[in-house]
């Protein structure tokens, strides 16, 4: 199935949301050529500290759209349902359900031993925002898309700190990470969860394998932790962890796992959203707080999209298979672990290569990704 053309973003259907919510809250969204969604109860207040109504929240995504549209492209989406706001029940739907309405993109997606299921797809905003009319505040897309689901293109490492854990203790072992994969010659993309941790994404060769994928999070978590056994730790269970560390998760790159994906809102007071982050940024100044379903729209429209910028290199295969053979080096002990500094890409071009000669850098050819 081919997704429908999707028809320009305009004021018009942000005003749409506006005026069915200042009515009765219940009414159709008219997309054009002749795609239509009933929406209800937007008046509805999914975040009480500040008035956040669902029909705020649709608003907010019609108008992240331009910049949101390409993390959702023909990737399966995971709904996390709060049909009565961020106070009220929460569960999770995999399935499209039995009475999706015309026009919302439904494809069957290959489920481990219970064959195909019929999976709601991202790809355009009367998706998106049928999504949120079941209450699904976040947004969660796979890692992988339809045309090769088997092949993730973005591999995750979530930053996941403990309550005593002061959030630039959090900052400075997302740097120490990016440096690690950047001395790896592995670009890295970097954001704030939304809550109390950070996102690092890497963008992947074609073909990687959902496994190969796994191995590399997990190579570099490792890594990150014995270079601040103090500071990090790859303890799953909370109880053993010792106290004061980070939980480097290198376990959500398994086919059918998803994650809360840049500019989507979360479910916290505040209304917080999952920031993507320019460089100079990472510093113990930052506060995720400061990124709102309020002052998202108008970041964006004056930084632009960072994320699809950081994500639209993908490194060669062969870039990737010396990187972690250069980890898995260092593990054993047969190599230190990377501590320069990393320098920019352009900054590397103008030296006329990497500016890491550890054993990964024996590939660094990198490649325009499609739909970053």
């Amino acid at each position: 199935m081919t997704p429908r053309k999707q028809p320009s973003l305009s004021t018009e259907i942000i005003a749409q949301l506006a005026a069915i919510e200042a009515a009765t809250g219940d009414g159709t969204v008219d997309f054009g050529h002749g795609a239509s969604l009933r929406v209800t109860s937007l008046g509805k207040v999914f975040f009480p500290e500040n008035g956040v109504t669902k029909g705020a929240l649709m608003r907010y995504y019609a108008t992240i759209w331009p910049v949101l549209k390409q993390q959702l492209l023909d990737r399966p989406l995971v709904l996390r349902r709060m049909p009565d706001g961020i106070g009220g029940q929460v569960f999770y739907q995999q399935n499209a359900g039995e009475h999706v309405p015309e026009g919302i993109r439904v494809e069957p997606v290959e489920v481990d031993e219970e064959g195909p299921r019929q999976r709601i797809v991202g790809g355009d905003l009367q998706t998106l925002l049928y999504t949120v009319q079941l209450g699904a505040i976040e947004v969660h897309p796979w890692l992988s898309r339809m045309t090769d689901l088997g092949s993730p293109d973005r591999c995750l490492i979530d930053l996941d700190p403990g309550d005593d854990v002061p959030f630039a203790h959090v900052v400075e072992l997302a740097r120490d990470v990016r440096q690690i994969a950047n001395e790896c010659s592995l670009p890295v993309a970097v954001k704030t969860s939304g809550s109390s941790g950070i996102h690092l994404v890497l963008p992947l060769p074609a073909h990687t394998t959902y496994d190969q994928s796994s191995q590399l999070a997990m190579l570099i978590a490792r890594a990150v932790t014995a270079h601040r056994p103090k500071r990090a730790t790859v303890e799953r269970t909370i109880r053993a962890r010792p106290e004061g560390t980070i939980y480097v998760d290198a376990m959500q790159n398994a086919r059918g796992k998803s994650m809360a994906c840049a500019y989507s809102v979360r479910p916290r007071p505040g209304a917080t959203v999952s920031a993507p982050l320019t460089e100079r940024e990472l510093t113990s100044r930052l506060r995720t707080a400061a990124f709102t379903i309020e002052s998202m729209p108008k970041r964006v429209a004056r930084l632009g999209d960072p994320w699809s910028e950081h994500l639209a290199e993908r490194p060669a295969a062969k870039t990737v298979r010396a990187a972690m053979l250069a980890l898995e080096h260092m593990l054993d002990g047969r190599a230190e672990a990377p501590t320069r500094t990393p320098r920019s890409t352009a900054q590397r071009s103008r030296a006329g290569g990497s500016g890491a000669r550890t054993a990964a850098s024996s590939g660094t050819g990198r490649r325009k990704a499609r739909g970053a």
